[in-house]
């Protein structure tokens, strides 16, 4: 690993983890993530893969450790696969610790062998139903089978697959024990994760939040399930189940803040730091990468950012939420996943 200085916010804790979007496109329309009829931005908008590719390098220059590629959908970029190679070599040279992918699993038959081959070793599939109906309702009209397929392919490439399932109320909170039944039957971890009021056009967010207190109180009722001290470099808490074998995680933005411990920060698809992704604050690192082709722009850039990362969130929803309520503007799909 690099001997220059790492990234350190504010409060002493270490940026080792980033989160960068290739795309804020994709080909599922999911209620919580995005409106029905999401207007997408233009390409010249957005970050060159040479670009992305620079940002990543000097970010592993810094000391970070594990980059997360996400979307929108990632694998819907053309040109995304190759990327993900050349950005691969710095797992196989040992300069990255960890290449990651978060994806709805839509693309993923084809595209996993690459995937394995540029130094993937673990992917997260997002993954709300085993109901096609249901699954074409959360989704407005995606394919059930083409994600499972997807996920067996993944697996016989020899990644490892963690399933990602948004707890909603009233699309799936009944199912989960049947989606944490699959996960661990299949070999997988999976992580329950409780919705966020990101889009102030998303509707529905009330009425869709469970929190997971209640959730895991149902769980125990008839599961035996014993706190772990894993981590993956993400937020989540991990739990065994016994009687499935497998392991759970749980998600919980609103109900339990895990911000006491964040080690991230997100880039967007069109360059732009977000320290919080519970904050709208953010520092323009396309400018930096577009206008100076030496790298003290994107140094200043990151050090303005990290001095204003927050100690905490804002955002609050249902019978979490203080009277002066925080809601980010923007979607999910813009911040990336």
């Amino acid at each position: 690993m690099s001997s220059t200085p790492i990234l350190t916010d504010g409060y002493n804790r270490r940026i080792s983890y980033v989160r960068i979007s290739v795309t804020d496109r994709c080909d599922l329309r999911c209620t919580y993530c995005m409106s029905e009829h999401q207007t997408f931005l233009p390409r010249r908008d957005l970050l060159t893969f040479e670009e992305l590719e620079r940002l990543s390098l000097f970010l592993i220059d810094q000391g970070v450790e594990r980059l997360r590629i996400t979307g929108g959908e990632p694998l819907v970029r053309k040109g995304i696969l190759d990327f993900l190679k050349r950005l691969g070599r710095q797992v196989h040279e040992g300069r990255l610790k960890e290449l990651t992918l978060t994806t709805n699993g839509t693309l993923l038959k084809d595209a996993a062998p690459h995937l394995a081959e540029a130094g993937i070793r673990r992917i997260n599939v997002s993954l709300d139903s085993l109901d096609p109906a249901t699954f074409r309702r959360i989704t407005r009209g995606g394919d059930l089978a083409k994600v499972l397929d997807g996920i067996a392919a993944a697996q016989a490439s020899g990644l490892k697959v963690k399933l990602n399932t948004v707890a909603l109320q009233q699309d799936n909170r009944a199912h989960l024990p049947d989606m944490i039944r699959f996960a661990h039957a299949h070999g997988m971890d999976i992580s329950l994760i409780e919705t966020m009021p990101l889009g102030e056009e998303i509707a529905g967010r009330e009425d869709q939040f469970v929190s997971l207190r209640d959730v895991m109180s149902e769980l125990h009722s008839f599961w035996d399930l014993t706190p772990l001290s894993d981590t993956t470099g993400g937020p989540a808490r991990y739990y065994q189940v016994a009687e499935t074998g497998g392991r759970l995680g749980l998600i919980t933005p609103l109900s339990h803040n895990f911000c006491d411990t964040c080690n991230r920060v997100r880039v967007t698809c069109t360059g732009q730091l977000y320290m919080c992704l519970g904050q709208d604050d953010h520092v323009d690192l396309r400018s930096a990468l577009r206008e100076d082709a030496s790298d003290a722009s994107l140094t200043a850039a990151f050090a303005n950012a990290l001095r204003h990362k927050p100690k905490a969130h804002d955002f609050f929803i249902g019978r979490f939420a203080p009277t002066t309520a925080y809601v980010p503007r923007r979607t999910m799909s813009v911040t990336g996943g």
